[in-house]
């Protein structure tokens, strides 16, 4: 008897990594313990901006209308899931990074000094290249929801958790200690 998969990030990735396992035969189960929401957010004109920084595919799902001002304009985007969904947005992908942003900036076109950080409320602090600025703009944020009593009583055998953040793991950490979960029955 295998152990639960329990795939704890919002949707829409929740969902797609549970049917990423089941197909493997993995008895996974969704309880997202973040939900992503839009933020209100000032643009910046266009005219200011040489090129985009893009951290999440959610700065592309929540950013709204004024992100049709930015299409065309080069991308440097964390991940190719992210480099997928700037694409479809409109944006000139020049680099895309594993493993965060911060290595995608050894990138940047010698032309791209003005930069835009399309970001959630929650992000990475960058070090920038010399002769760059960044302007951030927030455009989402993830909201710790509760643990839900489903996911509880399931924490109650042994399972295995898929902790996608550092801010995850300490959010899951703190609901389980509250819950009284025995944690060392669990595989992270």
């Amino acid at each position: 008897m295998s152990l639960p998969l329990i795939v704890l990030r919002p949707e829409p990735g929740a969902g797609a990594t549970v049917a990423l396992a089941r197909a493997l035969g993995l008895d996974a189960r969704a309880f997202p313990l973040f939900a992503v929401r839009p933020l209100a957010w000032e643009p910046v004109p266009r005219e200011n901006v040489d090129a985009v920084l893009i951290g999440s595919a959610n700065a592309l799902r929540h950013g709204g209308a004024a992100l049709a001002l930015y299409r065309g304009l080069p991308a440097y985007t964390v991940g190719e899931k992210t480099a997928q969904a700037a694409r479809e947005a409109g944006f000139d992908v020049i680099a895309t990074g594993r493993g965060g942003l911060q290595q995608v900036l050894a990138a940047l076109e010698p032309a791209h000094r003005r930069l835009l950080r399309l970001a959630g409320r929650e992000r990475v602090a960058l070090e920038l290249p010399a002769g760059a600025t960044m302007t951030p703009r927030e455009l989402y944020a993830s909201e710790p929801l509760p643990l839900p009593a489903p996911l509880a009583g399931l924490l109650a055998a042994p399972a295995v958790v898929l902790l996608h953040s550092g801010e995850a793991a300490a959010h899951f950490a703190a609901l389980a200690d509250a819950a009284e979960i025995d944690r060392t029955r669990l595989r992270l």
